[in-house]
């Protein structure tokens, strides 16, 4: 067998593809030349980082907002803006971003910095002591013979906060010549930092909104402009897929994923125009995907918890707590969990969007109890306990 990715028909299938001319602008980690609805955020951004082309400190800065809302995109967006500017000024500016699900911890973050600017760190082995001495001095003396100025990007800091503390913040923000820009999804991250590193952060918050069906269609327009041939979309094609990332907290990314999928059912099926039911169709493969990912890394007394929702959904029957740990216990034999710790549960499988639970009174003397919903596809859920 040669190489299947120089086989004739793949080649050929690639070079006469009729849906797509890039689908690049479709990840939703493009970069495109204009931020569609952010250029107030942008600007946010700018005045507060604008005080490094006077050779100062910048402010330190934090991003709010739901997944796909464009923190990121708009962080970097201004990053290039900056960095143009800056040289334009004969400033020397240098902006990181790191992404704390691939940095977990103070030392690793440190350690990625020093490398990025020039001294060697090994991931491991040093003392944390030394290698924020290290990056110190950095600072104090550098090759360029001008003062350094560093912007952290700390994209999903509650992760890296929640895992190893606030001791990154302390670092950074006690530092000269340092500024910080935090991106978190959680209003409330703050709560991972004690009073004395909040006092050092002294940050400008800023907020993104969710995006509006319209503004997501605007976004998709311009993303389909430049990732579709001519005339491929059916005239119904954004509008549902903005719809329907409306309704998912107004997630650009989601809107994105549906279009391209969409798109892809097109292309798989030999058609020459995407329509509405490719879009209906894709959602039911990103839900699947999803679904099928979440449950796949469950551990598996959680898995059983979703085994006894399920078999419980599908005989009709209103679960509260009492009547599901019941179901756990037959599922689980010997191998259960308390009952307290299937409140915990209860909890993580709510917050993952693939239960819901509703307190509701019971009347007079009757007390209070919570009902279980599945909040997904019973059959989705099926396969995907089932086949792991």
């Amino acid at each position: 067998m040669g190489n299947i990715f120089e086989d004739e028909k793949l080649f050929s299938d690639r070079r006469k593809n009729i849906i797509f001319k890039d689908k690049r602008p479709l990840d939703h980690r493009y970069l495109p030349e204009k931020l569609v609805h952010r250029d107030m955020q942008i600007r946010q951004i700018a005045k507060y980082w604008v005080d490094v082309l006077d050779d100062v400190t910048p402010s330190n800065v934090t991003l709010y907002g739901k997944t796909g809302t464009g923190k990121t995109a708009a962080s970097k967006f201004a990053r290039e803006q900056l960095i143009e500017a800056a040289n334009n000024a004969n400033i020397f500016v240098k902006i990181e971003y790191i992404r704390c699900t691939d940095y977990t911890t103070e030392y690793q973050v440190i350690a990625e910095l020093c490398n990025r600017l020039g001294r060697d760190v090994p991931n491991r082995g040093w003392t944390k002591a030394e290698v924020v001495n290290a990056f110190r001095q950095l600072f104090r003396t550098n090759a360029y013979g001008k003062k350094l100025h560093l912007i952290v990007i700390l994209d999903e800091i509650d992760i890296l906060l929640d895992k190893d503390g606030d001791g990154i913040l302390y670092t950074l923000t006690r530092a000269d010549n340092i500024s910080v820009l935090s991106i978190s999804n959680y209003l409330d991250f703050k709560n991972l930092i004690n009073s004395r590193v909040k006092s050092s952060l002294n940050d400008k918050e800023i907020i993104f909104p969710p995006y509006g069906a319209d503004q997501l269609s605007d976004i998709l327009s311009e993303r389909a402009a430049l990732s579709f041939n001519d005339d491929v979309l059916e005239a119904d094609v954004i509008p549902l897929c903005s719809a329907m990332a409306a309704k998912e907290e107004g997630d650009a990314r989601y809107a994105l994923d549906l279009l391209k999928n969409a798109g892809e059912l097109a292309h798989d099926e030999n058609c020459k125009k995407v329509v509405s039911d490719h879009v209906r169709r894709a959602k039911d493969r990103i839900e699947h995907n999803k679904i099928t990912e979440i449950i796949s890394t469950l551990p598996l007394q959680q898995q059983r918890v979703l085994e006894a929702i399920l078999t419980l959904t599908k005989q009709k029957e209103e679960i509260t707590s009492g009547k599901l740990y019941e179901s756990y216990t037959e599922i689980s034999k010997k191998d259960a969990v308390t009952y307290r710790r299937i409140f915990d549960f209860i909890n993580e499988l709510e917050l993952l969007g693939i239960i819901s639970t509703n307190t509701v009174s019971r009347g007079r003397g009757k007390g209070r109890t919570n009902i279980i919903k599945l909040q997904c596809d019973e059959t989705l859920l099926e396969t995907a306990l089932y086949t792991i």
